[in-house]
């Protein structure tokens, strides 16, 4: 059976989808933007700081459905440009530092709100 996952401690949804949603033993999150929980946009920031946030917001929607970083299984990072992905990359490290998932980074054309990424996960909730 289908759960869907909502906090205050991400980002409300800002379309037609879910913070996330589960089953019983997987749990999909929307793709995450630098976005504070109060709506302020960070896409003026450097990657590195966009980063953190798009990953704070992740966690924050991992953790109200009792799962943490140890628990993601993949991660999809989209960046408006691959240049970004050493920086990107040095970020993301300080939250999957030991026993990363698997990830895959994409450059795309363009990301919601102008952001210079966004970022989405699968976790395990066994």
């Amino acid at each position: 059976m289908k759960r869907v996952t909502e906090t205050d401690a991400a980002p409300a949804a800002v379309g037609a989808y879910s913070q996330a949603t589960s089953t019983d033993d997987l749990l999909f999150t929307a793709g995450q933007i630098p976005m504070t929980p109060d709506g302020d946009l960070l896409d003026d920031e450097p990657i590195a700081a966009q980063t953190e946030q798009a990953l704070d917001n992740l966690l924050a929607i991992l953790e109200a459905d009792g799962a943490a970083a140890e628990d993601v299984l993949k991660v999809t990072v989209f960046l408006d440009d691959i240049d970004d992905f050493e920086a990107m990359n040095d970020a993301y490290a300080d939250y999957f530092d030991d026993e990363p998932p698997a990830r895959s980074a994409i450059e795309v054309a363009a990301l919601p709100k102008g952001v210079g990424i966004e970022i989405e996960a699968v976790a395990t909730l066994e």
